[in-house]
């Protein structure tokens, strides 16, 4: 592990001095390359630089507590040790994580989908909520989110909600909320008092740039229609609304959102995109591995992974057996504490294969 890190630590000063020089400079795309790269190193560069800051501070404070013979100050000398050697314990921890491979979607922007499943419209009323916590979660974070399309019903829910996030390492943080969200609560339109049980699925994709995925324009039916709205009543006479279909794969996409017919053909394309990668990464990995499945599960849209309890005020995510009871904040976009364990499952279970 250290003959890699003092390897990435000399292709890191290597690139500084790159990113200095003027010949490089003048040469915009390769300049920019090397920025790029040279920021992905930092973190793991100074974070070993940390680690051997502390692993000489842990060698001096072993020849200070030899050469003391005071107890109060051999008492002092041994409680800083003490916290040296945990630390280096933690940055050595912290330098495997550095090192797993990295999943090459993590710094992109995400498509979400959100469907309502089982339970009619409170499904749909659940999927709304669903996406006003990612969009209240995207706004925490100083992301953007941009509907791309979206099917709302008459009481505020939503059939389907197609959206992106705009933001740095936006996928890292939301790749494990793909699977179906269950939601036990009484519904408005229950006049009984019952608790109901419903569902809405999510999929989350991440943002697909022209170069990730090749389409061939003879590959593609595309439709024009007027849009419509709620009871099929026309809410646009031009023919602004897009269907893409992707022949080869049998994918549709349709767009109506804009009065553009232009601004929904990019936007069906950009989600088009989207669902090929996404795709071909699926069929990618059921090839190269039989062992996908993981403590944070596969990723399967059928797979249900959260159920949200708002009679107890509570949410559990079942692929770790995390339970809070605080459903209301969770809603408004809290969702880091459910987001931070499954990243560190996910990164617990990659290092023991590592090992």
């Amino acid at each position: 592990m250290f003959q890699k890190l003092d390897s990435l630590e000399e292709r890191y000063e290597e690139l500084g001095n790159l990113i200095g020089d003027p010949e490089v400079m003048a040469e915009l795309s390769r300049w920019q390359q090397y920025v790029k790269s040279h920021s992905e190193l930092t973190g793991v560069v100074e974070t070993y630089r940390e680690y051997k800051r502390v692993t000489k501070e842990i060698k001096e404070a072993k020849t200070l507590l030899n050469e003391e013979s005071d107890g109060e100050m051999r008492e002092l000398a041994q409680a800083e040790l003490d916290e040296l050697v945990q630390r280096k314990a933690d940055l050595e921890q912290r330098l495997k994580v550095l090192l797993l491979p990295r999943d090459p979607n993590d710094e992109k922007n995400v498509i979400m989908e959100i469907r309502a499943g089982t339970g009619g419209e409170e499904a749909a009323l659940f999927a709304a909520d669903l996406f006003r916590m990612y969009a209240r979660y995207a706004e925490r974070q100083g992301w953007k989110t941009d509907i791309l399309n979206a099917n709302p019903t008459d009481i505020g829910g939503f059939k389907e909600a197609i959206f992106l996030l705009e933001g740095k390492g936006a996928y890292s943080r939301l790749k494990f909320e793909s699977g179906v969200h269950r939601v036990q609560r009484i519904p408005t339109t229950e006049s009984g008092g019952r608790i109901h049980t419903s569902a809405a699925t999510v999929a989350v994709l991440p943002e697909a740039e022209e170069v990730d995925v090749e389409i061939d324009p003879n590959d593609l039916r595309i439709d024009v229609f007027c849009a419509s709205g709620h009871g099929g009543q026309s809410v646009n006479t031009t023919q602004s609304a897009v269907r893409i279909t992707h022949i080869p794969s049998g994918i549709v996409v349709s767009m109506q959102d804009e009065k553009s017919q232009h601004k929904n053909k990019d936007k069906a394309m950009k989600v088009l995109r989207a669902r090929l990668l996404d795709r071909a990464q699926e069929e990618h990995q059921q090839k190269v591995s039989s062992t996908r499945r993981s403590m944070v599960g596969t990723g399967d849209r059928s797979e249900r992974i959260r159920t949200y309890n708002f009679p107890q005020n509570r949410v559990s995510d079942h692929r770790v057996g995390l339970t809070l009871h605080r459903l209301d904040a969770v809603l408004e976009g809290d969702l880091d504490e459910i987001i931070d364990t499954l990243v560190t499952t996910d990164q617990a279970e990659r290092l023991k294969q590592v090992d």
